[in-house]
């Protein structure tokens, strides 16, 4: 799986596939926002929201037609982390492999640093 380089936050080939899908099917919506939430079972949650809307300050990902934004302080939370998309037995879902999590709940949607 090759994802994209020189960023903090990459996005593996299956992510951006499913993410520029979504935004295809999204009229109103060019980006997939990402964010950092404190609560979650483990103290800070994944956040996803499609939007249209980008901050001057944004960490912007762009690959194969897919777009993702990140607020500046959930990239502090996100360096070095890889946005990938699964689909397997248990379902379909955006997974984030973040090297800074010391701890992450069964869903994979929360964490601790």
């Amino acid at each position: 799986m090759s994802e994209t380089v020189d960023q903090p936050v990459t996005l593996s080939d299956n992510a951006a596939k499913r993410i520029a899908n979504i935004l295809a099917k999204s009229p109103g919506s060019n980006s997939l926002r990402v964010s950092v939430e404190g609560g979650g079972c483990s103290g800070f949650s994944y956040k996803y929201d499609l939007t249209s809307e980008t901050e001057a300050d944004d960490l912007v990902l762009e690959r194969d037609g897919a777009r993702v934004v990140i607020d500046q302080i959930s990239v502090v939370y996100l360096d070095g982390s890889v946005i990938d998309f699964v689909d397997d037995l248990m379902g379909q879902s955006f997974q984030i492999r973040n090297p800074n999590a010391v701890a992450s709940c069964g869903c994979g949607t929360s964490f601790s640093i």
